[in-house]
């Protein structure tokens, strides 16, 4: 047991020494911890302020409310804390999906090439026409949505044919090295040599490709839910944005922190998780890691 904890400690420090080498990238991971603890622990000490309050309706920020009010007079910052939890969960669920699929069959197809290559990417160029928005829009009026995470499975089982075709290519240039010809020479199977030989060296593209989808998800579902295509609970970014606009407070002047707290908590995480990746390309490069 000591031994399993030193060296998950030991893969810990490795991976945040690696990390601090680029330091826009490691002030991009700090944003995004921060930002992750502030939606997912942040609820349980900041409640949503249901109350209305016609004498504070669309405040500017003060030291009672940091984010200012919207048309009742609530508190937009409790809105922000309570709003991310979903948006965060949907796009976890859909990237996962997303890039579980597209390492799993990309990888496979490039080893096994054949018929096998021809059928996963038959499949893959006929998923990769079909316009994804426009598909879900009209799936919208038929199913209904009221599940975040079927939400986040349906997200993510129409988002892998673009980062399939790309892990493809990575694994086809990695199959002719010479650990991949000695695995196969010792006969230690297909399975053994995709996920053990091809995708730790591919490591790196994989997650940069997580953090790609994970953004991807949340401008997705978010659309979504701007066009009342989905409905979700009331506290989400999304949500607020299009309450914002259908209540018309786009025609309010001091309406604009309204407008702009949602759009801005969505931006900076998105900015915080793509500078991110400048960090975890060195994190996950598993030449950098030997030299630690």
């Amino acid at each position: 047991m000591m031994g399993v904890i030193q060296g998950i400690w030991h893969w810990l420090t490795t991976t945040l020494k690696l990390m601090t080498y680029n330091k826009a990238g490691f002030i991009g991971f700090l944003a995004t911890c921060a930002i992750l603890i502030i939606c997912l622990i942040g609820p349980f000490f900041i409640p949503l302020d249901t109350k209305t309050k016609l004498d504070q309706i669309y405040q500017p920020p003060s030291a009672e409310h940091w984010f200012g009010t919207d048309h009742q007079g609530r508190d937009i910052f409790s809105q922000i804390v309570h709003g991310g939890k979903d948006v965060i969960y949907v796009a976890a669920i859909a990237a996962f999906l997303s890039t579980f699929i597209a390492v799993t069959f990309g990888t496979l197809a490039a080893f096994a090439g054949g018929k096998v290559d021809s059928g996963i990417m038959g499949v893959t160029d006929i998923i990769l026409t079909i316009p994804q928005f426009p598909l879900l829009a009209v799936l919208a009026a038929f199913i209904t949505f009221d599940n975040i995470t079927y939400l986040g499975l349906f997200l993510g089982a129409l988002s892998w044919p673009a980062l399939l075709r790309a892990v493809r290519s990575q694994a086809l240039s990695l199959k002719e090295r010479d650990f991949v010809e000695a695995a196969r020479a010792l006969d230690l199977g297909t399975g053994h040599i995709v996920f053990r030989e091809l995708v730790p060296n591919m490591m790196t593209y994989i997650v940069i490709s997580f953090t790609l989808a994970l953004t991807a998800a949340v401008y997705t579902q978010v659309g979504l839910v701007l066009l009342g295509l989905v409905p979700v609970s009331s506290s989400n970014w999304g949500v607020m944005i299009s309450l914002a606009w259908t209540q018309g407070a786009i025609f309010f002047r001091d309406a604009m922190w309204r407008i702009m707290m949602p759009i801005l908590a969505i931006a900076l995480f998105q900015l915080s998780v793509i500078t991110m990746t400048r960090s975890l390309e060195l994190a996950f490069n598993p030449r950098l890691r030997t030299m630690v």
